[in-house]
C-alpha cells in the first residue's frame, strides 16, 4: 500500500505557507501605511515651509516683492540643502526663489485655485552649468491675493523638498521592518516545529506500539495517550482481542471436533467384525459426525464481539429461532412464553445472535418438561438481560454449566458444547452466564451483555 508522506511533513509546509503569505501580507500593509503616513508628515513640512514664508513676505506700494536676507528656515538659505521654495505672481512668471536652489531651475508648477493647496512629486531641471542630475521632488502650493492698499496682488508659494530624503528614510524603515520580519518567521517556524513534534509525539508512541504487537512484543495498547486518540487506541485493542479471540475459538473448535468425532468412529471399528450392523451404523454415524462438523464450524465461525457491528433488532431472531424449535420438539407440545419488545436492538453480529440465543433455547427444550420462558430486556444499568426459564430437572451440578465437553446428561441428544459455546460468546462481549434454580423448578440461565464491552 502506498503512503501519502508524513502528516507532520505537510502540517509544517502548509504552516510555514500560512505563515509566509501572514507576514509578506502584513509587511507590505505596514510598509504601505508607513509610506503614506511619511510622505503626509513631508508634506506637512512643506505647508509649513510655506506658511514661514508668507509671514515673511512683504510688498511694498508699488506690489513688488521683498524678502529678507535671512529666513527663518536656515535650509533655504543653504545652496542644495534639498529645501527650495518660490514665489511666482499668477501670470507674471518667477518672483523670487531661495537662495538653497542656486544653480537650480526648479520645475513650474501648475498655479492651484486660489486658497487651496496642490501636493506634487515631480523631476527637476538641471542647473544652469547643465551638470546637475534630475532629482525627483515633493512640491506643495499655495495660491493667494496678497492686498496691498486697495490692490490684490495674486501670488503662489510654492516650497520644494527632495524626494531622496523621503526615500532614504522609507528604505531605512522597510530594510528594518523586512529584517524584524523575517527574524519573526525564522523563530515562528522554529517554535511551529517543536509544537507539532510535541503534538505528534502520541502518534509516535501509537505507531511504536502497534509496530510491537505485531512483532509480539507486547499484548496490546497501554500507552497514556490524549482524548483524540483514546478511543482508536481502545478499538485497536478490541480488535486484537477479537482477533486472538477468534483465533481461539478455532483452535478449540478443531480441539473439540477431533474429541467429538472419537466416539462416532470408535462405534465404526467395533462394527467392523459384525457385517449385518456394518451398513445401519455407518449411516448412523456418518450423520452423527456430519451434525458434528456442522455445529463445529458454525461455532468456530461465530464473529465475537466487534466494535463495529451495527444494532439488529432481537425480536424477529427469538421469534425465527422459536418457530424452528416448535417444529422439531412438535410430539412434546411445549408452551412457550416469550418477552421481547419489537422495538428492542442491540450491537451485536446477527449470526452471533442466532448461535447464543439459538443454544439457549434449545438446551431449555430439551431439558423442559411442558414450559420454556424466554425473557429479554435492557436492565437499569443499560446492558442487555437474556434470561431463559425451564420446568426441567435443573443443573445437577451448576458450577460445571458451560464447561467444555461436560454434559449434564447423556440421555438427551447432544454433545454438551451448547453452554459452552455460549459462554465464549458471552466473554466475547465482555458479558456474563449464571446459572440457578428456576422459579418454574428448572433450570434458569441468565446472560447480561453490558452496553460498553471490557477491552
Amino acid at each position: 500500500m502506498r503512503t501519502g508522506g508524513s502528516i507532520r511533513t505537510r502540517l509544517m509546509w502548509a504552516a510555514a505557507g500560512v505563515l509566509l503569505v501572514f507576514l509578506v501580507s502584513a509587511g507590505w500593509v505596514v510598509q504601505r501605511a508607513h509610506t503614506d503616513s511619511v510622505q503626509a508628515q513631508h508634506f506637512a513640512q512643506l505647508q509649513s515651509t510655506v506658511y514661514l514664508l508668507m509671514a515673511q513676505a512683504e510688498l511694498d506700494p508699488d506690489g513688488r516683492l521683498q524678502m529678507p536676507m535671512t529666513l527663518t528656515e536656515p535650509r533655504l538659505s543653504l545652496p542644495r540643502s534639498g529645501l527650495y521654495a518660490t514665489i511666482t505672481g499668477t501670470g507674471l512668471g518667477l518672483t523670487w526663489q531661495s537662495r538653497s536652489a542656486l544653480d537650480l531651475q526648479l520645475p513650474h508648477t501648475a498655479a492651484p485655485p486660489l486658497g487651496q493647496w496642490l501636493f506634487t512629486t515631480q523631476d527637476s531641471g538641471v542647473s544652469a552649468a547643465g551638470v546637475a542630475p534630475a532629482r525627483a521632488l515633493l512640491s506643495a502650493s499655495l495660491a493667494v491675493q496678497w492686498a496691498v492698499g486697495s490692490q490684490r496682488v495674486p501670488l503662489v508659494f510654492t516650497a520644494f523638498e527632495d524626494r531622496q530624503t523621503l526615500e532614504d528614510e522609507l528604505h531605512t524603515f522597510g530594510r528594518t521592518l523586512w529584517s524584524w520580519l523575517t527574524g519573526t518567521g525564522v523563530v515562528l517556524l522554529v517554535i511551529q516545529t517543536l509544537l507539532l513534534r510535541w503534538a505528534f509525539r502520541p502518534l509516535g508512541q501509537m505507531a511504536q506500539e502497534v509496530q510491537r504487537v505485531e512483532h509480539g512484543q507486547q499484548s496490546q495498547l497501554t500507552g497514556n495517550y490524549p482524548q483524540e486518540l483514546a478511543g482508536l487506541a481502545r478499538n485497536l485493542n478490541l480488535l486484537i482481542d477479537q482477533q486472538r479471540q477468534r483465533q481461539s475459538r478455532y483452535r478449540q473448535a478443531l480441539d473439540d471436533l477431533a474429541h467429538s468425532l472419537k466416539t462416532p468412529l470408535a462405534a465404526l471399528r467395533a462394527t467392523l467384525n459384525d457385517p449385518s450392523r456394518l451398513s445401519s451404523c455407518v449411516a448412523e454415524q456418518v450423520d452423527r459426525m456430519d451434525d458434528i462438523v456442522v455445529r463445529q464450524l458454525s461455532r468456530a465461525g461465530a464473529s465475537g464481539h466487534s466494535a463495529f457491528a451495527p444494532a439488529i433488532k432481537l425480536a424477529p431472531v427469538v421469534q425465527r429461532l422459536h418457530a424452528t424449535l416448535d417444529k422439531v420438539h412438535a410430539d412434546r407440545h411445549l408452551y412457550w412464553t416469550l418477552d421481547c419488545p419489537e422495538t428492542l436492538e442491540w450491537r451485536m453480529d446477527a449470526g452471533d445472535a442466532f448461535e447464543m440465543l439459538g443454544n439457549l433455547m434449545d438446551n431449555a427444550a430439551k431439558w423442559a418438561r411442558q414450559h420454556v420462558v424466554v425473557t429479554l430486556q435492557i436492565d437499569p444499568q443499560q446492558a442487555l438481560s437474556i434470561q431463559l426459564h425451564d420446568d426441567g430437572p435443573g443443573f445437577a451440578d451448576p458450577t460445571i454449566a458451560g464447561q467444555r465437553r461436560v454434559r449434564q446428561d447423556e440421555q438427551v441428544p447432544g454433545y454438551g458444547i451448547g453452554l459452552a459455546v455460549v459462554k465464549e460468546l458471552v466473554d466475547s462481549y465482555g458479558g456474563s452466564l449464571k446459572v440457578c434454580r428456576s422459579t418454574l423448578g428448572g433450570a434458569q440461565v441468565h446472560v447480561l451483555l453490558p452496553d460498553t464491552p471490557r477491552s
